[in-house]
């Protein structure tokens, strides 16, 4: 099969033997494939797979089913999928565990398959999982014009929350209002914590990927008891705490990653994601936030645009 190799930073397309599924997994012809910092990070030797996982890049893709486990329900054959990958994605064929695969609906494209898993499945895990985000709250979230956050913006909106949002420009603000967030604050131009004090907002749920300086800040503006979900650390692995202010309210701190997470806990999160949003998926009550799709020989760029952070919303290979 040809797959995209990454060798010193730079992505072309090779060839290497398709996958060999264990009893539990299934083949997936890959039709198109989600891009993610993640991608970016391990072609730079920064993010290395886990043990056990492939070594090719890609956590996310959708495609069509053309093999089975020996233990894998025959209703999966044909069927057209989106899914988490452990690894792998950017190939024509790959291996992925049957229990995480979702149905793909006959009213999505390969292509809007493709951008959900990683950014929905890694926001509901904050929102919800670890926020506990309920009807009346008010969720913050930062790079609300991400992936994550487009995605974020709109199950908090579904499940009649308030929705906060920091953006780096007044284009991507817009872009995050689009998706349903009642405030979209551009950070270069306007202070989070002044706008949410002018505004009387506090947070209950902060989804961060900043991090750094961030902490203090968001301590400033939480509500009692809120939940703050660090995805990552986009400002500086160090930073100074107060941790007065975060005893006075109560805050709770979680790191949240998903990559390394083991098959039953993602086997989990799936079928609780599934539960909650996969008609309002199915329906359309959802915007894919696709920014751009892309042929896969022109994966080099696709990491650019996400490097460059050009991009409102996903990047999406697609294989031909």
């Amino acid at each position: 099969m040809k797959y995209i190799a990454h060798e010193n930073q730079n992505l072309s397309l090779s060839e290497t033997s398709k996958p060999e599924l264990n009893a539990t997994e299934v083949l997936i012809k890959v039709a198109a494939i989600g891009v993610n910092r993640a991608d970016c990070m391990q072609r730079q030797g920064k993010y290395p797979a886990p043990k056990d996982d492939s070594p090719i890049l890609g956590l996310e893709c959708a495609g069509t089913v053309t093999e089975l486990g020996a233990e894998v329900d025959s209703k999966w054959l044909n069927q057209d999928v989106f899914t988490l990958c452990a690894g792998g994605a950017y190939s024509e064929y790959v291996a992925v565990d049957a229990e995480q695969i979702m149905a793909l609906p006959e009213s999505l494209s390969m292509a809007q398959g493709a951008a959900i898993s990683e950014v929905y499945l890694t926001a509901y895990g904050a929102l919800f999982q670890l926020g506990n985000l309920q009807q009346g709250q008010t969720a913050l979230i930062h790079a609300g014009a991400s992936g994550v956050g487009g995605a974020a913006i709109q199950m908090a909106k579904r499940v009649g929350a308030i929705v906060v949002i920091t953006a780096g420009s007044d284009e991507k603000c817009q872009h995050a209002k689009e998706l349903g967030a009642d405030h979209a604050i551009n950070y270069k131009t306007d202070d989070f914590v002044e706008y949410m004090q002018t505004h009387t907002l506090t947070a209950n749920v902060i989804v961060d990927p900043v991090s750094g300086r961030y902490l203090n800040k968001n301590a400033a503006i939480a509500a009692m008891d809120c939940q703050i979900i660090m995805l990552a650390f986009l400002d500086g692995r160090f930073a100074e705490v107060d941790f007065a202010r975060l005893l006075q309210k109560r805050i709770s701190f979680h790191a949240s990653t998903l990559r390394n997470r083991s098959k039953a806990f993602k086997r989990q999160l799936r079928d609780e994601f599934v539960n909650q949003f996969y008609d309002d998926i199915a329906n359309q009550r959802f915007d894919f936030n696709i920014y751009k799709t892309m042929p896969w020989q022109q994966a080099n760029e696709a990491h650019a645009i996400l490097e460059r952070n050009e991009n409102a919303g996903k990047v999406v290979l697609q294989v031909e």
